[in-house]
C-alpha cells in the first residue's frame, strides 16, 4: 500500500519534471539537448538545490554561532531544515527510495514541531 502510493506520487512528479523541461527549453533554447530526452535532469538539479538547502543551514548556524562567540541556533536553521527536509523529501518520493523518505518524513516533523515551539513562544 505504501509503496503503490509512493510509486503514484512518484509519476506524478516525473509528469511535473516533463512540464518543466519542456518549459525549460522553451525558454532557454540551448538546453534542449540536456533536457527533452532527460528530463530526469531536472529531479537531479532539484535533489542537489534540496542537498544545498540542507547544507546552508549548517552554514547559518555556524555564521551565527560565530557572531554570538557562543552556539546558537537562529530560526532560519529551521526554515532552511524544513525546506531542504521538504525538498529531498519530492526527491525521494521520485527515486522510490523508502530510506530517504523515512529519513526526511520524520525530520520535517521535527523541523515543524520546533519551528512552532519557537512561534508559539513568541506570542507569549
Amino acid at each position: 500500500m505504501f509503496m503503490e502510493i509512493v510509486s503514484n506520487l512518484s509519476n506524478q512528479i516525473e509528469i511535473a519534471a516533463t512540464k518543466i523541461s519542456y518549459f525549460l527549453v522553451l525558454i532557454f533554447p540551448f538546453l534542449d539537448k540536456y533536457l527533452t530526452n532527460h528530463p530526469e535532469n531536472i529531479m537531479i538539479i532539484v535533489g542537489f538545490g534540496g542537498q544545498g538547502l540542507f547544507a546552508a543551514r549548517f552554514l547559518i548556524q555556524w555564521i551565527t554561532s560565530e557572531s554570538a562567540k557562543k552556539s546558537v541556533i537562529p530560526i532560519a536553521f529551521w526554515y532552511f531544515s524544513i525546506t531542504g527536509g521538504m525538498v529531498l523529501l519530492t526527491y525521494a518520493i521520485w527515486r522510490k527510495d523508502p530510506v530517504i523518505i523515512a529519513g526526511q518524513s520524520v525530520g520535517i516533523l521535527i523541523y515543524a514541531r520546533n519551528l512552532y515551539f519557537i512561534h508559539k513562544e513568541k506570542k507569549l
